[in-house]
């Protein structure tokens, strides 16, 4: 199924089947599975059943693509699009011709696997942790024994069982390319779920450690407030699932607005009427980010536009403060990876 809409703010969308989200206009944040994103500009996002997205601004426009399951895993390669590791699963739809060509047309084929099946190419291209194709389905074999067993409680012995590969020593190949322990990875699903039970219903503390294995629901309120940094309880209380709090929106409106003029903490503070360091709390909790970082967002995704609309290096640096062309140059490599003119010059051969 394929549908555009325009999705409300910090309304919290359930996946309930392999799907692509494309942002198509819009500005400020999405949320997955807890975390935020503000890159998110080129890139058709594939999202797995039981994932969810929200949008953290009222003006987004979105394209989203549904895939039946027989579609999605008609063979092994596919997983790599859908099963995250440690962040985002998402393929550059700028630097993919044939994925371009498909997502820009107003009339999709009946044929949605296509989609799937170039995307898959374009992500084994971007190669994101430097493996070779036999390497990536042993890690992807790995995630499949996570996804499964991380309710259970499992000692060094039986995850090394589950996990063993004659070919390679598969924890030590992990740690190498996604850089991170196997261990890691269990206790990172673990904690997304423990999230989701405690933030998406309505069962008690206790019913919620006891589905996921914990024996002490005492113990499951210390791992969980060590990992997030509040009790369940208060992260419940501070996701406002129903309530849907606009202090994103709120924050988000802000720096539209006064990005390219003021960039001091106290200023913004001031105009949410709290103290700098209570905004910058909230900012956290809320948004999972710190406020300098929103600010240097704003300014990279405002300098791109610029430089798309053919606007000059030096008239983009003006405009958005800074002292000299060069630290505008090496503000926008430090964030994007890429050089102003390297950004132009790409676009304008596309």
């Amino acid at each position: 199924m394929v549908e555009k809409f325009t999705p409300e703010i910090n309304k919290v969308y359930f996946i309930n089947q392999y799907t692509l989200i494309q942002v198509i206009a819009g500005s400020g944040g999405i949320q997955v599975d807890f975390k935020n994103y503000f890159d998110w500009q080129d890139k058709a996002i594939y999202l797995e059943k039981g994932q969810y997205i929200k949008f953290l601004s009222d003006n987004f426009e979105v394209r989203k693509i549904e895939f039946p399951n027989e579609t999605v895993f008609h063979n092994k390669d596919v997983r790599v699009l859908f099963k995250h590791l440690i962040s985002l699963g998402y393929i550059n739809f700028n630097d993919c011709e044939d994925c371009k060509k498909y997502l820009t047309n107003t009339v999709f084929s009946n044929k949605i696997s296509e989609i799937i099946d170039v995307s898959s190419k374009q992500w084994y291209w971007q190669n994101p942790f430097q493996a070779n194709k036999d390497e990536y389905q042993i890690i992807f074999d790995i995630k499949d024994v996570v996804d499964e067993q991380y309710q259970n409680t499992l000692t060094s012995q039986e995850l090394t069982a589950l996990i063993t590969n004659n070919d390679y020593n598969a924890q030590a190949l992990v740690k190498d390319k996604v850089g991170i322990t196997v261990k890691a990875l269990f206790n990172q699903k673990k904690l997304i779920e423990s999230k989701k039970k405690v933030a998406f219903t309505d069962q008690s503390i206790q019913e919620i450690a006891f589905d996921l294995g914990y024996k002490d629901p005492a113990y499951f309120n210390r791992v969980f407030k060590d990992s997030v940094g509040q009790s369940p309880l208060q992260f419940r209380k501070e996701f406002d699932f129903s309530g849907r709090d606009i202090f994103s929106q709120n924050i988000i409106e802000l720096l539209k607005k006064y990005h390219t003029q003021e960039r001091s903490l106290e200023f913004y503070a001031d105009k949410m009427n709290l103290s700098v360091k209570t905004l910058s709390k909230k900012v956290k909790d809320k948004m999972q980010t710190s406020l300098g970082l929103l600010i240097r967002y704003e300014l990279i995704n405002t300098s791109k536009s610029m430089l798309l609309e053919g606007t000059g290096i030096h008239e983009v640096a003006f405009r958005l403060g800074f002292e000299e062309p060069n630290h505008f140059s090496s503000f926008f490599k430090h964030y994007t990876g890429e050089s102003p003119s390297d950004f132009k010059n790409k676009k304008y051969n596309l």
